[in-house]
């Protein structure tokens, strides 16, 4: 018995012995297989996906025409979910609503009837409840379905067929997009104007050579079915359209509304695609709620049967142009789209393609669509041209077919015998009725004899010919564009194009609220931010052995420039900084400050400043504050240190003399001309020391003197500063009694 279980199982049984790791990556590379090529990419030659096919087959077959009366949707999912589609009924409803949302889809494929949703992100309603039908769009996707256009295989069952692909009477995939996520990649395609589309095809037929970018001609970008404005720029769109790969930026459409004494509010009237409006109402108004944005005052929703979103400023001073740039920075009144036009090739592979491949795809598509079409047309004329030679031979001889009929047991044999028919014209005759014997006339079968020998004649020289079935492509392309034309309610190009140069220029204050704050840094690094301009700082409490080390009042929309001993200069946003509650947060969390490392200057930026950096060695130079700034964690070195040397000053540039002071108190004061202006670097030598270095520097008008700053904060001057005036880079001589006792210009 124990044997027996371990025998392995017959051909065909349920244990198999193999590695783990290649079972579950042939399992896995099948699944993946599965989802790539049976449910999230679509096919490039009718633009759907199998659920979307599959319903509009499904539709196809309960002659859900736009004629006819519409239908439960119940009985479309169940039918579809029955017979083709082996997946749930949320799945086949939630691909069924969307092809019925205007809002969605540019060029909707079912007609709905009932709740299917709205703008504001509310969900359809049961499918119980609601009803459609095929829009006309849908049809033409359908478009000799029923004349061996297309290939077809069996259902999942194997009791049904159905299409491998729809014939697709215009370019679908890009006019109605496609959104899919697969295993290890996804496609994002942007729906389009296809009239403009059929433009491009046109071109593209008289002009197989023609480049992605002569088609940009003829499909400028995206046209969603919201509207909105597309502000990329006409480079970043090529690029997007050669590669296949790429995005573009859409923006919601507003205008300035009037009011009485020169107020005005702003009106929103198209969201980008996509956008649930209740959303974005809901976050419109938790950034004025927050603050966060402090050139909006209100926001409200006025939408009926189009979209009305009311803006008002927060002071009629604000410019409308601001205002908006603000908000497209801070919500989804801007969005991006992006593009990834990965589809199914006619083999069925996946593949990213251009624009002209998508384009040139379709239209071999429709080439394979004529071709097969005038086949079965072929097929048929070719039948009927069998019967209506019987049917002649029936006229030519009507009472000799009547007599063998009534007297003969076997008429059928003897009618081929004897008239020399074939089986097929036999069968047409026997199957005639005696009232439609009356009717036959030798010439109306001799007209419809010729006629469809001319129509067999002109299809196979149609087949015959590569340049006639472009033509006849042509042809059918323009009329199809009647459908879609910009006379027609969906002909109408609804998103538009703006030159992003144009866009107004902004400043940070429109992202934050504008208020005084006095920035507090400690000794050991821990800064807070306490509300307006503390005019005592002295009762601050710090962590025991700290205290205070620099007192910034500024405002938070400033940036705020710190100064490190090792020569980099750092930026932190004011509002970015923690309150006042507490004893703050250590600096070091918000730069990359080393341990060993500290700070010797807070400094609010002012753009166009200037400031004089020095090392402890005595080298310096004039920087501006603009070259100060950081746009990393790390900072930004400005004044280069080496060896046992440190920066350590950092003082504003306020006149035309500089004095500084060394550790030996031996003061020398220069023309500030002498010392260059730079953006990095360690610039020239300030002053010489035999002993120590540099201690103090400081810049001062000529015209108002030297003085400086004691522990107690009063001002003194230097009444003999003249006599300290040397050359730069020399020693300088001691400094005069009454001095600093620390021997810097600002006591300590």
């Amino acid at each position: 018995m124990a044997d027996d279980m371990s025998s392995p199982p017959e051909e065909g049984g349920r244990i198999v012995n193999e590695p783990i790791g290649e079972a579950l990556s042939r399992r896995f590379l099948s699944y993946a297989l599965s989802t790539i090529t049976s449910r999230a990419v679509p096919d490039v030659r009718d633009g759907l996906k199998p659920v979307h096919r599959r319903i509009l087959y499904g539709m196809s077959n309960l002659n859900l025409s736009p004629d006819a009366a519409f239908k439960k949707s119940a009985k479309i999912v169940g039918d579809v979910m029955g017979d083709f589609h082996p997946h749930g009924d949320t799945a086949i409803y939630d691909a069924m609503v969307r092809l019925a949302q205007d809002f969605s889809s540019r060029y909707p494929l079912v007609d709905g009837q009932g709740n299917f949703g709205n703008v504001d992100g509310d969900s359809a309603a049961a499918y119980r409840y609601t009803e459609a039908r095929m829009t006309q769009a849908a049809l033409l996707l359908l478009d000799g379905l029923d004349e061996d256009a297309v290939d077809f295989r069996e259902n999942y069952a194997g009791d049904k067929e159905e299409p491998v692909v729809l014939p697709a009477a215009f370019p679908n995939l890009l006019a109605n997009g496609s959104v899919g996520i697969a295993v290890g990649m996804a496609t994002s395609i942007p729906p389009h104007n296809a009239a403009e589309l059929i433009d491009a095809c046109l071109h593209l037929i008289k002009s197989p050579g023609a480049t992605v970018e002569d088609l940009i001609k003829f499909v400028p970008g995206p046209d969603f079915p919201t509207g909105g404005i597309v502000v990329e720029s006409k480079e970043s769109i090529r690029e997007a359209y050669a590669t296949g790969k790429g995005g573009f930026r859409l923006r919601a459409k507003w205008e300035v509304e009037e009011l009485q004494r020169g107020t005005w509010r702003i009106i929103v009237t198209e969201i980008p695609y996509q956008v649930q409006k209740a959303k974005l109402i809901t976050a419109l108004a938790d950034l004025v709620e927050n603050k966060k944005a402090p050139l909006l005052g209100d926001v409200r929703d006025e939408s009926a049967d189009t979209v009305r979103i009311v803006l008002e400023p927060r002071a009629r001073t604000v410019e409308p142009a601001v205002l908006m740039e603000s908000l497209f920075k801070l919500s989804e009144l801007e969005t991006r789209i992006p593009l990834n036009m990965n589809v199914l090739d006619a083999q069925g592979a996946p593949r990213v393609m251009n624009l002209k491949e998508v384009l040139k795809a379709f239209l071999d598509h429709q080439r394979d669509v004529l071709q097969r079409r005038s086949n079965y047309r072929l097929g048929k004329i070719a039948a009927r041209l069998e019967i209506l030679a019987g049917l002649l031979i029936v006229y030519l001889n009507l009472d000799e077919v009547i007599r063998i009929i009534r007297r003969e047991d076997e008429p059928k044999p003897v009618l081929i015998k004897r008239f020399k028919l074939s089986e097929v014209q036999a069968e047409a005759i026997l199957n005639t009725r005696l009232r439609q014997l009356r009717k036959l006339e030798e010439m109306e079968i001799r007209r419809e004899d010729k006629a469809l020998r001319e129509e067999q004649e002109a299809l196979n020289l149609l087949l015959g010919s590569e340049a006639r079935q472009w033509t006849k492509i042509g042809q059918q392309l323009t009329k199809t564009r009647g459908v879609f034309g910009e006379n027609t309610a969906w002909g109408r190009r609804r998103a538009t194009f703006s030159d992003v140069s144009g866009q107004a220029e902004i400043s940070v204050e429109a992202f934050i609220v504008r208020e005084p704050i006095t920035v507090v840094l400690s000794e050991k690094g821990w800064v807070r931010a306490l509300k307006g301009h503390a005019a005592d700082t002295d009762s601050l409490k710090y962590k025991e052995g700290d205290r205070q080390a620099f007192v910034l009042q500024c405002e938070t929309t400033d940036k705020i420039i710190l100064m490190a001993t090792d020569g980099r200069a750092f930026t932190l946003g004011a509002d970015k900084l923690p309150g006042g509650r507490g004893m703050g947060e250590p600096i070091r969390l918000m730069i990359e400050l080393g341990e060993d490392q500290d700070l010797i200057a807070l400094i609010a930026f002012t753009p166009g400043a200037k400031m004089l950096v020095a090392s402890s060695d005595g080298h310096g130079f004039v920087v501006t504050e603009d070259e100060m700034i950081a746009t990393k964690r790390a900072g930004k070195q400005v004044l280069a240190v080496s060896g046992m040397a440190f920066a350590q000053v950092c003082t504003p540039v306020d006149g035309d003399m500089v004095a500084v002071i060394g550790e030996n108190r031996k003061l020398l004061v220069f023309p500030l001309s002498e010392v260059p202006e730079m953006s990095r670097g360690k610039g020239v030598k300030l002053q010489s020391y035999k002993d120590g270095g540099l201690l103090d520097a400081v810049v001062f008008r000529k015209a108002d003197g030297l003085s400086w700053t004691d522990t107690a904060g009063r001002t003194r001057s230097v009444a003999e500063w003249k006599e300290h005036v040397g050359k730069r880079a020399s020693s300088g001589r001691v400094a005069p009694r009454g001095f600093s006792r620390s021997g810097k210009f600002q006591g300590e």
